[in-house]
């Protein structure tokens, strides 16, 4: 049995695993979504990058879990490859999620080479903080109108200081054992930093035929795919 920690990307609160984290248990492994500082029932906690990986770290020591299964959405990757590193022998596996990926001395908007004024802008405008999508931005994301609803109704501002704060690692991450899910509906292929990775035996690929957001969009898809990532890490 695994223990999957599960954190979402921005906006979002560890309601979006509801529909995940059940399957997981079905199958008989151990379930536990997060949320990060500052965010949706957390919202108002001041909350850097490094407070992120905390969160996960602290998560897994106060539950004292063991082969564990790092999930991290979208911009979660970051500080979930960070806390990959820093649980030690409690890690079996990571899984990103159609995500980032830390690299040392580098930010969320360091890679955002069109869009990283506009953050920044966003994140001055709303006191710190990166305000989250309209509606119409998740449009041909696989997503219902119901879904889409859920996810704006429900998506809090974003604390500004995680995705400018510089990430920090001792160790490439091509050491980590780790499956990259990559969804087609947001982009067909992985940036070049994740084909970099991929190029490690220890790193593999699965793609999944729906947007950004398949938690919401395919969770039963989803969870088979996590299950099936635990299985070389055990």
């Amino acid at each position: 049995m695994a223990e999957f920690v599960l954190v979402p990307g921005t906006w979002l609160g560890a309601w979006a695993w509801d529909e995940v984290v059940p399957e997981l248990r079905a199958a008989g492994h151990g379930a536990h979504a997060l949320t990060l500082s500052g965010v949706a029932e957390k919202r108002g906690v001041p909350a850097g990058q490094q407070t992120h990986v905390a969160d996960i770290v602290d998560e897994v020591e106060r539950l004292d879990l063991r082969d564990v299964v790092l999930v991290g959405h979208s911009y979660s990757g970051i500080p979930v490859g960070q806390a990959a590193e820093r649980i030690g022998d409690r890690l079996a596996h990571v899984v990103f999620v159609d995500s980032n990926v830390p690299a040392d001395g580098e930010s969320f908007v360091s890679g955002w080479a069109d869009g990283r004024a506009a953050i920044e802008a966003s994140i001055a405008e709303t006191g710190g903080f990166w305000a989250p999508l309209a509606a119409d931005e998740f449009a041909a994301q696989g997503l219902t109108d119901g879904q889409i609803a859920r996810i704006v109704d429900r998506s809090t501002p974003h604390p500004g200081a995680s995705l400018t704060e510089p990430a920090q690692l001792s160790r490439p991450l091509t050491e980590l054992s780790a499956t990259y899910i990559k969804c087609l509906l947001d982009w067909p292929q992985p940036s070049d930093d994740v084909v970099e990775l991929l190029k490690s035996e220890r790193w593999r690929l699965v793609e999944m035929n729906t947007g950004h957001w398949p938690m919401l969009s395919q969770p039963q898809e989803l969870a088979r795919v996590l299950c099936e990532s635990a299985e070389p890490a055990r």
